[in-house]
């Protein structure tokens, strides 16, 4: 018998709006809404705040309390956007839900700034001068960098330069307070008509000290220490992740395309050369030590020649990003001081957290839906308290909050 369609509770304030299938119940103030995509954890549409005078990103968690693990995710995506207070990352301008109590709390909305596109379409769509950092983000509206590097080919050297740049700056700030963001890549760096980069997404990150496991981030951008399933890697897994980036803005591909997690190993190592000795020992995993030590001996290749057109100093920096040995990987900190960096590179213009993430809560291992959901609730309500028929209050700013970890 097919599922009988029940009509949401449209509480005092709010208005419904059916877009794409999909029935978003929103503060009055959110107006002209327009899809902007659709992803595995939601769906985002962009609208004009009446009361802010702009247009934001609206991302309404798709099945947000399906499983223990979606309910885990919902918390910590929510718990760390709220903290973010810096320019290349992205913040959270408010959080609602429709819902009236805890028994029917079943939709999140997230409220961000909206960003011109992101990476993945950029990287689809053209290839940049100089004098096209603007164009190139305004002429694809929300568009992501990946999808312009596939379509047009390779950014060229300045932009690619001013990008990394911002990168780095926001995984400085990130790294600074004990995180790890575990999934950079394209679609996760949004970029506006100004250039100006935001690193977004983070439900799968983690404090630096968490216990990890190796499939996290996609495959593509996954440092080797996570494809080699190293239980305690470190923030250095990120820098990776931007020589990945990195690399794909400089030659209009990716470079590790692997079909599955043994061909991606085989890429990298077909680039970066086999491990030496010294790492091989570090691998705490007797089988993953035990299979690369039975892969045939490879060099590392001439980055030169796989980025022809790339600056002495972008292979440089692109070299010591991409190390198979994360503890001799350049962090953020160090990269930044890089010499292909230095036309941006501003140390009191790079500034770090002014908090130390803490995951005491959501280190829970437990599997109850309802305890996750729980948090999620009382978090939500230090934020938005729900709409009281006493007081006429239906929502609250978060901007009346001090960007920094909430105590549960």
């Amino acid at each position: 018998m097919a599922t009988r369609y029940v009509q949401p509770v449209v509480p005092p304030g709010f208005h419904l709006i059916e877009m794409n299938r999909t029935v978003y119940v929103i503060p009055e103030r959110y107006t002209e809404l327009s899809t902007i995509g659709q992803g595995a954890y939601g769906q985002v549409v962009a609208a004009n705040d009446t009361d802010l005078g702009t247009r934001v990103a609206i991302k309404k968690l798709s099945r947000p309390f399906q499983t223990h693990i979606h309910a885990k995710r919902t918390f910590r995506e929510v718990k760390m956007l709220k903290m973010m207070n810096h320019e290349n990352v992205i913040g959270l301008l408010n959080l609602f839900t429709s819902t009236q109590n805890f028994e029917s709390f079943e939709d999140v909305y997230l409220v961000t700034h909206k960003m011109g596109a992101d990476l993945s379409n950029i990287l689809k769509s053209q290839t940049l001068s100089g004098e096209h950092v603007h164009y190139f983000v305004s002429d694809l509206g929300g568009a992501d960098l990946n999808t312009r590097i596939k379509k047009f080919g390779p950014i060229i050297s300045e932009a690619v330069k001013l990008l990394v740049y911002q990168m780095l700056r926001g995984l400085k700030y990130i790294h600074s307070a004990g995180i790890i963001h575990r999934d950079l890549k394209p679609s996760n760096i949004a970029v506006n008509e100004d250039c100006e980069l935001k690193i977004l997404d983070f439900g799968l990150a983690r404090q630096t000290d968490d216990e990890m496991t190796g499939y996290v981030a996609t495959r593509w951008y996954r440092g080797p220490e996570i494809m080699l399933n190293w239980m305690h890697y470190g923030q250095t897994a990120d820098i990776w992740s931007v020589g990945c980036i990195m690399a794909e803005m400089l030659s209009g591909k990716p470079l590790f395309p692997g079909s599955d997690h043994i061909d991606q190993l085989t890429k990298i190592m077909d680039i970066v050369g086999t491990p030496s000795r010294e790492l091989l020992n570090k691998i705490n995993s007797d089988d993953a030590r035990r299979y690369v030590e039975s892969l045939a001996c490879r060099p590392r290749k001439n980055f030169s020649e796989i980025f022809p057109s790339a600056s002495p100093n972008a292979i440089n920096l692109l070299e010591q990003m991409l190390d198979l040995d994360p503890d001799k990987r350049l962090d953020a900190t160090k990269a930044l001081q890089h010499p292909y960096l230095e036309q941006y590179h501003d140390p009191d213009d790079e500034p770090v957290a002014d908090f130390t993430y803490d995951s005491s809560v959501d280190n829970d291992a437990t599997e109850d839906i309802a305890v996750w959901k729980g948090h999620c609730y009382k978090y939500n309500l230090t934020i938005m308290p729900l709409f009281s028929p006493e007081t006429g209050r239906v929502y609250q700013e978060v901007s009346t909050f001090t960007p920094r970890a909430q105590q549960l």
